[in-house]
């Protein structure tokens, strides 16, 4: 039994050293480049508003202002997926910031949304969901920070 709690030990503890040293970031991954910081953020949920490109690229630069982002390229709206996967049925909308990026992906059939923040360079996750919240007008979101 010693023996066993001994093992069960050492892969905890090799499992706890390899966490990622940026705060908000919970992970059992490997962290290859602890000098860089890097935060996510995703978010999903149900909208009641009518998404059209012109509203998703207001969302992306409203957005990028709200988390001080620098755009470097973009938002591009397509709905490229819909013509290769019928079932997608909505927009894609991505933009590149000098601090990383961030895309959003709608659903037409159930009004479902997800969009993901990349950063190096740290952000209120409140304030993001919370224009998000307001600017999709949503029945429902949920959002992961790590």
């Amino acid at each position: 039994m010693a023996e066993l709690l001994a093992f069960n030990y050492k892969i905890i503890k090799i499992r706890l050293d390899r966490f990622i040293n940026c705060p908000n970031v919970y992970s059992l991954m490997k962290n290859f480049a602890p000098d860089i910081f890097r935060q996510r953020l995703v978010i999903e949920g149900i909208y009641s508003i009518k998404p059209t490109p012109k509203i998703l690229k207001e969302c992306m630069q409203e957005l990028s202002q709200k988390l001080g982002m620098k755009i470097i390229y973009g938002p591009i709206v397509k709905n490229i997926a819909e013509k290769i996967n019928p079932k997608h049925g909505g927009y894609e909308c991505v933009l590149i910031w000098a601090e990383s990026g961030a895309s959003i992906y709608t659903w037409k059939r159930n009004n479902f949304f997800s969009i993901d923040i990349y950063t190096c360079r740290p952000f209120k996750s409140e304030d993001a969901v919370k224009f998000i919240k307001e600017k999709f007008q949503t029945i429902e979101l949920d959002f992961k920070d790590f």
